[in-house]
């Protein structure tokens, strides 16, 4: 088995329970936690135990540890043109250890589970609220519940504890901290876009090129720890982008997706 496991069982019931020794568990939250990371897990798992959560540690994968042309399932060229700079080494760590939950998920046999990066707060109605969500739109196959933005927002659908679900028309989001995945659409994901092009977070939102049904909830559901990221401050990012007469296929490119990205969230 990948990581630890933590049954805290308890918690409200939704759409996506199942039975485990005659009694009712809720959807598990699978942790992607990096082995040097003790006390974001430590932080993490009190939540849990004090909330009633059952938590799976997914062990990330530390990008830094892995050499550039060790790399694998990673298009670098392409990359390059999308985004107009270098991979960031926590970058294609953070990719691989999302590929490595859905994976790891997909062996459970359950119908959904919520994913967490290890600087989240996790609110006492978390797994309720993505439950009920998850009902409120029973052909989505990943519903964020974590953002920094959500400009233009189109609802689909209101769910049973109130949030909002539909899609942005303006993008990206930011952050794919905390979202609710399904069984299909896990499947559908790892199908289409195993091969990292994009940062994960801007990746998961594209479900106009995995063909992923992605939607979002308006208010965000959890909040994220202060801190700073395990991928690279400002400055980091700053140094990995070309010069701007570089980055002249990117912005081309950054306004095709836009289009995309208005069309899909306008599809009915």
């Amino acid at each position: 088995m990948l990581g630890g496991r933590f049954g805290f069982g308890g918690g409200q019931h939704g759409g996506f329970e199942r039975q485990k020794h005659g009694r009712a568990m809720t959807t598990r939250i699978f942790v992607i936690n990096l082995d040097r990371s003790t006390d974001r897990w430590n932080a993490l798992s009190g939540q849990a135990r004090a909330l009633r959560f059952e938590l799976v540690r997914i062990a990330g994968i530390d990008g830094r540890e892995i050499a550039a042309d060790q790399r694998v399932g990673c298009d670098e060229r392409a990359f390059e043109r999308n985004n107009g700079r270098f991979v960031l080494p926590g970058e294609y760590g953070c990719y691989r250890s999302h590929l490595k939950v859905l994976s790891t998920f997909l062996e459970t046999g359950e119908a959904a589970c919520i994913v967490v990066e290890d600087d989240i707060i996790l609110s006492a109605d978390l797994v309720s609220r993505a439950e009920a969500a998850l009902a409120a739109v029973p052909e989505a196959d990943v519903i964020k519940l974590f953002n920094h933005r959500t400009v233009g927002f189109r609802p689909v659908a209101v769910s049973a504890l109130g949030d909002e679900i539909g899609r942005a028309t303006h993008g990206p989001q930011g952050s794919a901290g905390c979202y609710a995945v399904t069984r299909a659409g896990a499947q559908r994901l790892l199908k289409t876009i195993v091969v990292m092009r994009f940062p994960w977070d801007i990746e998961l939102e594209r479900g106009w090129a995995s063909g992923a049904r992605i939607y979002t909830t308006r208010a965000n559901v959890t909040a994220v720890r202060e801190g700073g990221s395990n991928i690279g401050t400002r400055s980091v990012y700053k140094a990995s982008k070309f010069v701007w007469w570089k980055r002249l296929p990117t912005y081309a490119i950054r306004i095709a997706e836009t289009m995309r990205r208005i069309n899909y969230a306008l599809k009915k």
